[in-house]
């Protein structure tokens, strides 16, 4: 997977309690790290020689936008171009302990219809800025 010339974005609620909003990006920061281990994972070492992972090669903005410019958002981004990412966290998923019943009660949601509290995404450069170019920093 070429990922040089790719761009990386969190998207999320702001208005979420600041423990769930933490949770969010870090979960959805997983999702994309799993989908595309070239986006971190190299090892460095330091001058005496301790060995570490990176925690990231490319700049992850965290950006703000409302629950309904989310979903939105997340439906324009589907489908993603060819090896693009799209990690979307819905809100039922916090009520869900396991991740087997995720999966499990995912057949039976409609994203359109859900509300999602975050969104992370991977791809083309420009495919990125098209769809998160309006959206602020979340402070």
């Amino acid at each position: 997977m070429m990922v040089e010339d790719w761009r990386v974005a969190v998207i999320v609620e702001p208005g979420l309690p600041v423990g769930e909003l933490a949770n969010t990006v870090a979960v959805l920061s997983i999702g994309l790290g799993a989908a595309a281990p070239a986006l971190a994972g190299a090892r460095l070492t330091d001058h005496a020689g301790r060995a570490f992972h990176v925690s990231a090669n490319k700049p992850v903005p965290v950006l703000q936008a409302a629950a309904t410019d989310l979903r939105s958002l997340l439906l324009k981004a589907l489908p993603a171009p060819e090896g693009a990412l799209v990690v979307p966290f819905p809100r039922f998923a916090r009520a869900l302990h396991f991740y087997a019943d995720y999966e499990a009660s995912m057949p039976e949601r409609d994203l359109s219809s859900e509300i999602i509290d975050g969104v992370g995404l991977a791809g083309p450069a420009k495919w990125i800025r098209s769809l998160t170019g309006s959206l602020k920093l979340l402070r």
